[in-house]
């Protein structure tokens, strides 16, 4: 089997320690980042504070189902794609997660081999589908935001961060409406493609990420601007 060329994060939840274990072994050494969770309870703040390229998700988890999580995580984040790695066989369980918008529903013993085929084919063609970045570079003080490399370059340490796909969005949009308020129900339909609570805290997530990235520089802050929503400045 060919190895990953890239370190896609995957968000494993699974309560079957010995299962889990082993599983996120086998997926780290075909380059593969895992965050594993093993409660359906701690699974959405987990997902709500890191950036993930697809879900693993059980079916039967403590305290909230996989079913019920799938649904949380398509709030926060309408265009990941999963995956529901589960015992249950039964046809209407079945049925269920697909209407749920899973891209795969796998049952319990299944080919390892087969699962890793199975991720590459759904991450290839989500990253197909995903239109082009705009290819300019934008400044703002001592950093470079390169969007279509999803990267920000700091031009004082020569250091490059790797950003998630809403957080390069998120960036340019606060750049590009430096010193004035970027206003948070058109970043989130925007980005997000929805205005509810879920997108909300979302929102909030990503904009304490960006400030510690930007921390590096002191001229450049997100102000929160109350009931509108945030604004960019630089203080040259």
């Amino acid at each position: 089997m060919k190895k990953t060329d890239t370190n896609n994060r995957i968000f494993l939840v699974e309560d079957d320690l010995s299962f889990g274990s082993v599983l996120k072994a086998y997926l780290e050494i075909h380059k593969y980042e895992i965050e594993w969770v093993k409660d359906g309870k701690d699974a959405i703040n987990t997902f709500e504070n890191g950036e993930f390229d697809i879900c693993i998700l059980d079916v039967m988890l403590p305290h909230i189902d996989g079913f019920q999580l799938a649904e949380n995580i398509k709030r926060l984040r309408p265009e990941i794609p999963f995956i529901f790695l589960t015992a249950k066989t039964l046809k209407a369980d079945e049925i269920k997660g697909y209407q749920l918008g899973a891209d795969d529903y796998i049952k319990k013993p299944f080919d390892s081999e087969i699962l890793l085929y199975k991720l590459q084919a759904i991450l290839y063609r989500n990253t197909e589908t995903k239109p082009e970045k705009d290819p300019s570079s934008f400044q703002i003080g001592q950093f470079l935001l390169k969007p279509a490399f999803r990267e920000l370059v700091s031009l004082q340490s020569n250091s490059i961060q790797k950003l998630s796909p809403k957080e390069t969005e998120l960036l340019q949009m606060l750049i590009e409406s430096k010193d004035s308020v970027l206003l948070r129900d058109e970043a989130l339909r925007k980005i997000w493609g929805d205005d509810n609570y879920f997108t909300k805290r979302s929102m909030d997530v990503y904009i304490t990420k960006l400030r510690k990235y930007l921390k590096e520089d002191p001229s450049i802050e997100i102000l929160n601007i109350h009931g509108s929503g945030f604004r960019l400045i630089y203080r040259s």
